[in-house]
């Protein structure tokens, strides 16, 4: 029997999970999917916006997955750290695979981003998402009027939407009651997202896209005259040979320049061709604006700046212009990309694969695609270690790794306790006059899967 190790419980984790136990070349694959969290389903639980349910709906897909009884579910377990180094792990399993993403978002790297008010819109998202992490995090939401989300992608799109809703549209979501009771007080009333290139070029999806012009008491434009600066945009040919999404997307944002003045509650403007070059700061060390400088197409896919620059008030910064993965105690990383050197999955030590260490997902390939990216990015790496499996059965494990687990002191939940976790944040919503709602902390996460405090 071939035993492995899958570390990490999101998309790429699962997918792996399941390609390794369905496939029928190597017979008698067992697999433990290991996560840091008490809680399965990576950034489907905890990165996916709360008010968009069909996709969180994934998340009974990735279930299926894991009740399969060849697959154990151990959250509550930290690899890389001093109880279980990777060394240690690559003793108790034939071989071990990596899925853990991405974490680190990147810095703008600009003067004023450490002033008071200034956020990663991964904070944002873990706080609003219920991750046990982002305990303590503060965003003071009754004291902004304006804020500036920074950024063209999905990640942006989602925050920018989450801040100009109202309460009444989040109250049946799983929002942590915290959050939900801050976003009910917020004061936002105009959300500006700032792109440095133009619309032709946005990572947004036209979904996501189209989805901020129909939020209600909130009226989202673009400005007519930062559109035309996109040559895609005026250029029917040109726009012609576009990919299917962004061809889409320009058709929205046209319609939205073409609207008419409204008298909506809230605002959401999404700007073009601007770069940012500072954020502005007032008394106190708190964020009051940022300035940007006006670019251009400069005929070659990028942009260049013109010297013109513009300032937008904001009480409230988030910027969300990408991941970067971190390293992990005892693996090889490669700090200009972010990932684990590897080949087709094989992760490289000194260029040289090392058999038993495999890597999938965001740390594999770098923060690029959507979820379903991740299943043949997954079944690549899964291809590679069956193909290695001859080799890697020769070795004798010591046992059951979840006894060796336990003795060195870590408290392994597994599926039963994450039910229970399920079933607490079930009676939590009743409690509030809600549906299910996220326990957001730790002690109540390893409370509720039935671990003594200590």
């Amino acid at each position: 029997m071939l035993r492995i190790a899958v570390v990490g419980s999101g998309p790429s984790g699962v997918y792996a999970a399941q390609t390794l136990v369905q496939q029928r070349e190597v017979p008698g694959v067992r697999v433990d999917v290991l996560d840091r969290l008490p809680a399965p389903y990576g950034l489907v639980r905890y990165g996916v916006a709360p008010d968009h349910e069909k996709i969180k709906s994934l998340q009974g897909s990735l279930r299926t997955v894991l009740e399969d009884e060849r697959i154990r579910f151990l959250g509550n377990v930290e690899v890389g750290g001093e109880l279980l180094p990777t060394e240690r792990l690559l003793e108790l399993y034939h071989a071990v695979v990596y899925c853990v993403g991405a974490a680190r978002d990147r810095l703008l790297g600009i003067p004023g981003e450490e002033l008071a008010g200034v956020h990663s819109a991964t904070a944002f998202v873990s706080w609003y998402s219920g991750h046990p992490d982002a305990v303590g995090e503060s965003f003071d939401l009754p004291g902004v009027d304006s804020a500036v989300v920074v950024g063209a992608g999905n990640v942006a799109v989602d925050v920018t939407r989450i801040l100009a809703r109202g309460p009444a549209e989040l109250a049946p979501t799983d929002m942590p009651q915290p959050a939900l009771g801050a976003l009910a007080d917020s004061g936002v009333r105009r959300v500006a997202m700032v792109a440095r290139r133009g619309p032709s070029q946005g990572k947004f999806t036209t979904k996501e896209l189209r989805e901020l012009g129909t939020l209600p008491g909130v009226d989202a434009r673009t400005d007519p005259a930062e559109l035309a600066l996109d040559p895609m945009y005026t250029d029917a040919a040109a726009a012609a040979a576009l990919p299917a999404v962004a061809r889409r997307n320009l058709e929205v944002l046209r319609g939205w320049a073409e609207r008419g003045p409204g008298d909506a509650e809230r605002h959401i403007d999404l700007r073009f061709y601007l770069r940012p070059v500072e954020v502005l700061g007032g008394p106190g060390g708190r964020v009051t604006g940022m300035r940007f400088e006006r670019t251009a197409p400069d005929g070659s896919g990028g942009v260049t700046g013109t010297g013109v620059y513009e300032d937008i008030e904001a009480q409230l910064v988030l910027r969300s212009v990408g991941y970067k993965g971190v390293p992990l105690a005892g693996l090889p990383f490669d700090p200009a990309k972010g990932t684990v050197p590897h080949a087709a999955g094989r992760v490289l030590r000194a260029g040289r694969a090392s058999i038993g260490e495999y890597v999938a997902g965001w740390i594999k390939r770098g923060p690029t695609g959507v979820i379903g990216t991740n299943r043949p990015c997954a079944k690549e790496t899964a291809s590679s270690l069956l193909q290695d499996a001859g080799v890697l059965a020769r070795r004798e494990l010591p046992g059951d790794p979840l006894d060796a687990l336990q003795a060195a002191g870590l408290r392994p939940v597994q599926w039963p306790g994450w039910l229970a976790i399920e079933a607490a944040e079930a009676d939590l919503g009743r409690s509030l006059g809600r549906r299910s709602v996220k326990i957001p902390d730790w002690a109540g996460l390893r409370g509720a899967a039935g671990l003594a405090q200590g």
